[in-house]
């Protein structure tokens, strides 16, 4: 798996890590330095879908036509157009995201989120071949935790539609895996026991 970062064009999309995990500082530094953007969402606003969905339309402001529906949500993601930055490049940080670990959409919103940051990153169609109109920019998604372990994300994340979860320096990172994911970096299968902290 490639190093983490949240400026760059590479996988892994989705980190879960401790909400004082000094990396993440480092990268929201650099991210900003660059022109990006950065998102901060309440864990606590995304315990069901509608509201998750509501949040995400609210917060990056998505257009009125936003479906509210996981589909919609990739393709309003991976669309998105910067607000006013003077890049493109966007990190949505998930505070308190300790409250999704219950959740029974865990592992689809994972995938949905994976697959957005997919399109957006290399900006390839649904036939893994450039997307002419777009430029790719830099989308990253961070779940800080206050109280729960990352490693209990692992499970629940790993049932997410080509899901490929790993753990490394306490952070757990998902992308996508599997050949419809062309450029996506390679990941072990998942196994329990693989992922102890």
């Amino acid at each position: 798996m490639s190093a983490l970062t949240l400026t760059g064009y590479q996988s892994p999309w989705v980190v879960v890590t401790r909400a004082d995990d000094p990396w993440v500082s480092a990268e929201v530094v650099e991210l900003r330095k660059q022109g990006g953007s950065v998102v901060r969402l309440d864990g606590r606003q995304l315990g069901e879908p509608a509201s998750l969905f509501a949040t995400f339309a609210r917060e990056l402001s998505f257009p009125g036509y936003f479906g509210h529906n996981w589909n919609a949500l990739v393709d309003c993601l991976r669309d998105w157009h910067g607000h006013g930055a003077d890049t493109r490049n966007l990190a949505v940080l998930i505070d308190r995201a300790d409250e999704l670990a219950g959740a029974d959409f865990l592992g689809l919103f994972i995938s949905v989120l994976c697959q957005a940051a997919w399109h957006a990153n290399l900006q390839l169609d649904a036939d893994g071949c450039p997307h002419e109109p777009w430029s790719p920019f830099a989308l990253h998604f961070v779940f800080l935790l206050a109280e729960t372990t990352p490693v209990a994300f692992a499970e629940p994340a790993a049932t997410g539609m080509d899901v490929g979860v790993a753990l490394a320096d306490g952070r757990l990172t998902a992308t996508l895996t599997g050949t419809d994911w062309p450029g996506a970096d390679p990941v072990p299968p998942f196994r329990a026991t693989t992922l102890q902290p």
